[in-house]
């Protein structure tokens, strides 16, 4: 699996879901950053689908998306 210039990510808790764009950064495991729109959903994909979120605040506890699918 290549990586895709944008990915749309599922949160089972809240029941939405964002689309987020790849950005220029890498995050700590060497794999580009994807960021939506407001820059507030962060999250690294993998090549192989793996999804790290990212905290974009202090206090902030980012929930796990069930599925992060090529958009």
């Amino acid at each position: 699996m290549s990586h895709s210039e944008t990915y749309e990510l599922t949160f089972p808790v809240s029941g939405d879901t964002v689309v987020v764009r790849r950005t220029e950064r890498k995050g700590a495991g060497g794999h580009p950053v994807y960021s939506d729109d407001t820059g507030i959903v962060q999250a690294e994909i993998s090549d192989r689908g793996e999804v790290r979120m990212l905290a974009t605040g202090g206090h902030q506890r980012p929930d796990m998306p069930s599925r992060a699918r090529p958009y």
